[in-house]
């Protein structure tokens, strides 16, 4: 039977698994494949795995609980392989990697923050500030325009939209990468301007916290800044 894999830890690792279930319907049990150096978590898969809530909620809590015991390697959702052996396998060729991640998230936890602008401020302030899009705007508004003017003001609002927020991802990385032992960026979508996951030392939370509660006061009301976390290290494995 096909194997669902959650997370990758240290032998030494404590592994309590008391009270937890694994994914599918019925719930599999938990059980661990072991090396001289790693262990990993895992339950047999259920023939159609979907990222259902109670799934969901199942590989999450494995994380949590050995979080509480120690470094974790989480795995993504939806991991599978075909038995133990398999498992074992990859565990031992992949011995000096994963011991090496494992040192790297020692003590720390994950923490994702993703950051927008409101539009309708962001356009204003575009007017306000280039003197090209605010005289654009005046003229197509007196309905003296020719068709060409719209065009070129949307094009011009979409430069500058592009350049103030590269400008505000980069400031809002500046105050926070400092408190964080790592960072990892990912493509924003819809309105945002920032998608990023910080890895941050268990010991230097409060810091990290309060530095992004600061930055969020400074931005101001017409800045959405959402922090997420503590999480397992997810971005980092």
């Amino acid at each position: 039977m096909a194997v669902y894999v959650y997370s990758i830890v240290l032998a030494t690792h404590p592994q309590r698994l008391d009270g937890l279930h694994g994914v599918g319907d019925p719930p599999a049990a938990l059980r661990t494949v072991h090396t001289e150096v790693l262990s990993a978590v895992v339950s047999d898969a259920p023939e159609e795995l979907r990222p259902k809530r109670r799934d969901l909620g199942a590989h999450q809590a494995v994380q949590e609980q050995l979080m509480a015991d120690g470094t974790v390697l989480p795995l993504q959702f939806g991991f599978t392989t075909v038995d133990d052996d398999a498992v074992r396998a990859v565990l031992e060729d992949g011995t000096d990697n994963f011991s090496e991640r494992l040192r790297a998230l020692e003590g720390c936890v994950e923490y994702h923050l993703k950051a927008a602008q409101d539009e309708d401020a962001l356009l204003r302030q575009i007017l306000q500030e280039s003197d090209e899009a605010r005289e654009l705007n005046e003229e197509i508004r007196s309905g003296r325009s020719s068709p060409e003017l719209p065009l070129a003001l949307g094009e011009l609002v979409a430069q500058e939209v592009q350049a103030r927020q590269e400008r505000l991802a980069a400031e809002v990385l500046d105050a926070l990468r400092g408190l964080a032992r790592e960072e990892r960026s990912s493509q924003p979508t819809g309105n945002d301007f920032l998608n990023v996951s910080f890895l941050v030392e268990r010991d230097n939370e409060k810091t990290f916290l309060g530095a992004e509660q600061d930055l969020a006061k400074e931005l101001g009301e017409e800045f959405d800044l959402r922090l997420v976390g503590p999480l397992p290290a997810y971005s980092f494995v």
